[in-house]
């Protein structure tokens, strides 16, 4: 982002000129050809006057507009756990590891619209009690572990 570009301008509409440019119709099918991208890179790929705040929240808007909320939920759980760890969950949880996952856990969180949130939390305190396998690592929002923490069932 080069100077406060990215807050300049009608957002909305260079968002999806840069989508169109690249050859998708929307937000949700730029992002879905690119499982397990951080938000960052997807918003650097989008150029310098794009913030990742402004795809994910591009994002939300077309889940919403779809009744796919729970989808894109767990497509940011994947993206936050691929930046912080992209060789999958660590092997041993350590404080520096034990840290890292309360950072996505509570990115994740964050990035979560009030009407799943309560869902996150469970899904959350899941993770922290029964940790997934050493080295896993969702590739996309379909995951089979992701599906059962948060099925498909619109709020």
């Amino acid at each position: 982002m080069n100077g406060g570009a990215a807050w300049q301008g009608n957002i909305k509409a260079r968002l999806y000129e840069r989508v169109r440019e690249r050859g998708y119709d929307s937000l949700t099918a730029f992002a879905e050809a690119r499982p397990a991208v951080p938000l960052y890179v997807l918003a650097d790929e989008l150029g310098n006057d794009v913030a990742a705040v402004q795809v994910l929240s591009g994002l939300l808007y077309e889940a919403e507009r779809h009744k796919r909320v729970t989808r894109f939920v767990r497509d940011v759980l994947v993206r936050e756990l691929s930046e912080r760890f992209p060789d999958g969950w660590p092997d041993t949880l350590d404080d520096a590891t034990r840290g890292e996952v309360a950072l996505a856990l509570g990115a994740w969180t964050a990035y979560t619209p009030e009407t799943h949130k309560e869902r996150v939390r469970q899904a959350r305190a899941v993770l922290r009690a029964t940790p997934p396998l050493a080295g896993w690592r969702p590739l996309g929002p379909d995951d089979e572990l992701l599906r059962t923490l948060l099925p498909d069932e619109e709020a």
